[in-house]
């Protein structure tokens, strides 16, 4: 009985089935629906792709771009000579219960061990310029560079910028091979370039990709600068250690930019290379062969970050919408002075779209104090423009020169007010921290040691801190302080024309 139910069951769903078929195919057989598309428009995002013959060109070949690019990239090697202390820390117990320091028992066991270092480098003038990354020749004691054809010469670094990550070094040279400047505004996202470089202890090494995309800042810069500078090129070409300072070029040989860093897990090249854009690379390095450091511009303005949660744009009182949101305006800087306000929204500068923080940074990164630029932005709906003229770090248009500050080496922050009543001084200066490369890696001075007086003058702020710097000149003063929860006072000679 069960066996003739599930038998009449099992009949009737196949009946069903091949009926529904049946229905389907007679009444719509010849009607199966494709979603389909009108040839006669194009959309809106292909309205350049059809732009005469140069898209349909097919992969370029690289051999002439390849060839000029190789003579003017190369190779630089660095020596750079660390003292290894193996002195006892401050902290030790030793020193709690004898209440002497046992460095000075046993005396100072520093040693000196020399680094080497390998990078790349692009010849920009016949009679010797080379620019680089500032991260492959910061600290050197020796620079060697080492053309395609094997000829080595002793190199001097000239200056160089640590915002950007760029160096200028130079070689006594006449006649040598060099790159022209291309122009990175013109960069599109998905055009073919090349990188040159000499990866990995590799001789002359090229890789071919693509641009992947432009404005990117990967906060790298920051872990050697206060006022970093980044709005990448990114791209897929082949980029490892020793690429940096190399050329990014494009198939008709001009320079995109230089080879600055890699987005990996493992230290090695993961698909994503990055590139400051030549734009900047032409600006910083004019600036650095003549004035020996950077006269970098300044809007006046906090801006949103990039990629803000939905939360924090909320809680900020920050509306979506194209451009870069203004966040503060600093009092009596060059965008308050021109009119913009808390609230705006650039959108434009000199007539390029800005959609990101990195792109605004980029732009001004390419002007000096006192240039003018047209700035476009959007306040409650209606959009305006007005002119600006940008100044420099101090709100002004005079020339900023290399000091000896910027060689230090180390972040430096007044000492608060409320810590400087728990310590029982009036003020002083705090080292919070020190880089191994500077004049400050070159002493005992260990971070957070508070100085409290240069050369016998009491300091309290780090503009009276850098004035005595200056008047010291190439000499050497004299750093007194102390070191919060330690007894008494230490004192470190620093020599200012330590090389």
């Amino acid at each position: 009985m069960k066996f003739k139910q599930v038998a009449g069951i099992v009949f009737i769903s196949a009946a069903t089935t091949l009926a529904s078929l049946w229905g389907y195919d007679h009444f719509y057989g010849n009607k199966t629906y494709f979603y389909s598309q009108d040839s006669t428009k194009v959309p809106a995002n292909y309205a350049k792709f059809f732009d005469g013959e140069k898209n349909a060109a097919g992969p370029a070949d690289f051999t002439e771009a390849a060839s000029a690019a190789i003579p003017a990239t190369v190779h630089i090697r660095t020596k750079t000579v660390r003292t290894v202390s193996n002195n006892l820390p401050r902290n030790n117990p030793f020193s709690d219960l004898f209440g002497i320091d046992p460095n000075d028992f046993f005396g100072d066991r520093s040693r000196s061990l020399p680094e080497m270092g390998s990078g790349s480098g692009v010849i920009i003038s016949d009679d010797g310029y080379i620019v680089t990354n500032n991260h492959v020749v910061d600290g050197a004691d020796e620079v060697t560079v080492t053309l395609s054809n094997k000829k080595s010469f002793k190199a001097k670094v000239v200056a160089t910028d640590p915002s950007t990550d760029l160096a200028v070094v130079k070689v006594d040279a006449k006649g040598l091979p060099f790159l022209l400047y291309g122009n990175s505004d013109d960069v599109k996202v998905g055009q073919w370039v090349l990188a040159v470089g000499y990866p990995l202890s590799l001789e002359t090494t090229v890789t071919a990709g693509i641009v992947s995309a432009k404005g990117r800042s990967i906060d790298i810069n920051s872990r050697q600068s206060q006022s970093p500078v980044e709005s990448f090129i990114q791209t897929d070409a082949a980029v490892n250690p020793g690429n940096s300072g190399g050329p990014l070029i494009n198939p008709q040989g001009q320079l995109l930019g230089i080879n600055s860093a890699i987005a990996s897990p493992t230290g090695s090249y993961a698909g994503y290379s990055f590139t400051i854009p030549v734009n900047i690379v032409k600006k910083v390095v004019t600036d650095l062969i003549k004035y020996g450091t950077t006269q970098r511009a300044y809007l006046g303005i906090e801006y949103a970050r990039d990629n803000l949660s939905d939360d924090l744009k909320k809680q900020e009182g920050i509306k979506d919408g194209d451009g870069v949101y203004v966040m503060n305006v600093v009092d009596k800087g060059a965008a308050a002075k021109a009119g913009i306000e808390k609230g705006d929204r650039i959108t434009k500068l000199n007539g390029l779209p800005i959609n990101s923080g990195s792109e605004l940074v980029g732009q001004i990164a390419i002007y000096r104090p006192g240039d003018k630029v047209k700035i476009t932005y959007v306040r409650n709906g209606s959009e305006k423009e007005v002119e600006v003229t940008l100044t420099n770090h101090s709100g002004n248009m005079d020339l900023v020169k290399n000091t000896i500050y910027d060689k230090l080496g180390a972040n430096l922050q007044p000492l608060q007010k409320k810590d400087a009543e728990s310590l029982k001084v009036k003020g002083g200066i705090v080292v919070s921290s020190i880089s191994d490369k500077g004049l400050f890696s070159k002493t005992r001075m260990e971070e957070g040691f508070v100085i409290l007086k240069v050369n016998g003058k009491e300091v309290t702020t780090v503009d009276e801190f850098r004035k005595i710097l200056d008047e010291a000149g190439n000499g050497s003063v004299k750093l007194e302080g102390i070191y919060p929860g330690y007894d008494g006072s230490f004192t470190y000679p620093l020599k200012l024309n330590d090389n």
